[in-house]
């Protein structure tokens, strides 16, 4: 099965994702973010763990229905030379990054914006800041 490589696709994506957090903060009253998802299921409050936990079980069953129906090497492309230590240290990093910045990107981006929170839009502009800053640094040194 090929890939498709639509702007439909990607829209229909984005649509979806926005209204299935909506649909989520809807239902739960809480900010379905991966990273306050995750943390909360490793420090679990009563009577939260259940939707917690449907929502990872979903987010990994999602993926792994993708790699089933596509081929993996046309999904993901691993950048030649990089180690795993060099992986971990960029994960510890992120992690670090979102408890710094009180959500992921996908928290504030699709979430927090949604919501209406100054401080997801204040973040979400950051974010976006440094990621140009970061590739316009890479392009200049490269």
């Amino acid at each position: 099965m090929q890939f498709p490589e639509s702007w439909i696709h990607g829209l229909a994506g984005g649509l979806l994702i926005g209204l299935g957090s909506i649909i989520a903060l809807a239902v739960t009253g809480k900010v379905p973010g991966i990273s306050g998802i995750v943390a909360r299921l490793l420090k679990p409050s009563p009577g939260d763990i259940a939707w917690r936990g449907l929502f990872l079980v979903g987010l990994l069953a999602g993926a792994a229905i993708t790699v089933t129906c596509y081929e993996p090497a046309k999904l993901f492309s691993i950048p030649v030379g990089r180690t795993l230590p060099v992986y971990a240290i960029a994960g510890l990093l992120v992690g670090f990054g979102t408890r710094l910045g009180g959500g992921c990107t996908s928290g504030h981006g699709v979430c927090g914006i949604g919501a209406g929170a100054r401080d997801s839009i204040i973040a979400t502009i950051t974010f976006m800041a440094a990621g140009m800053l970061t590739v316009l640094m890479w392009k200049m040194i490269s």
